[in-house]
């Protein structure tokens, strides 16, 4: 055997250190990835659980009755403007059908001219004119709107039969004021049913009551104000 070393071939710099290495490296980004994986899992699992469960469908409907109750609180406002403002338009005329015709079984007042006649029909058809153009809305508006519109005719009515009285003989006018009386009393009631259900609609929408009545008196039949406070 020679007595020279035999030599063997160097390593490469760096191979030993490479191959070692490989392991932490991939331990390294393991870390990442699996935090982008688990993340993405979550992300996703978050979404689906946050999203809207409706369908298209279910959510034009949602969508179309939202924009339907945002009409009527609108028309909630506009229609009592127009009740409080043609309440005030009949008020004298109201005034002066009970003093023509007093509630219940009291004898007839005074009988009216044909001029002041007139006038009361001038004021009654531009009330019931006004409330002849209905807007959309929904059923609890529609409801109260036709109840200042009924009743505005039926008033309309009473004063048409009042104009018949003051040219009847005197054998024809006790019928005929008695008639009127009770298409006045009709009125009254019929627009309280519009009044009613508007304090309603207005303590529903936030506005708080508004108590748009004509003028009545006891045993009339008429729904009233319930005496809370304007606004409250």
């Amino acid at each position: 055997m020679s007595n020279r070393t035999k030599l063997r071939p160097a390593p490469r710099r760096g191979a030993g250190r490479s191959a070692a290495a490989s392991p932490s490296i991939w331990r390294r980004l393991a870390v990442p990835v699996a935090a982008l994986v688990v993340g993405g899992l979550l992300g996703g699992w978050i979404g689906a659980a946050t999203a809207d469960p409706r369908s298209d469908t279910q959510r034009r409907i949602d969508a179309l009755q939202a924009a339907e109750v945002q009409r009527d609180v609108e028309q909630v406002v506009r229609l009592t403007d127009q009740a409080r403002r043609n309440a005030d338009l009949l008020a004298p005329v109201m005034e002066a059908m009970y003093t023509a015709l007093p509630a219940g079984a009291a004898a007839p007042g005074p009988l009216a001219t044909a001029a002041q006649v007139e006038g009361w029909k001038a004021v009654t058809r531009k009330v019931v004119s006004d409330f002849a153009e209905a807007q959309s809305a929904g059923t609890a508006v529609n409801v109260a709107r036709s109840g200042f519109a009924t009743g505005a005719r039926q008033l309309d009515l009473a004063v048409d039969t009042y104009a018949e009285v003051v040219r009847a003989t005197d054998a024809q006018r006790p019928a005929l004021l008695a008639l009127a009386a009770r298409q006045r009393d009709s009125a009254v009631v019929t627009w309280s049913i519009g009044g009613t259900q508007l304090d309603s609609l207005n303590v529903d929408t936030g506005h708080g009551h508004q108590h748009v009545f004509l003028p009545s008196t006891p045993g009339q039949g008429a729904m009233t104000s319930d005496g809370s406070k304007e606004g409250n």
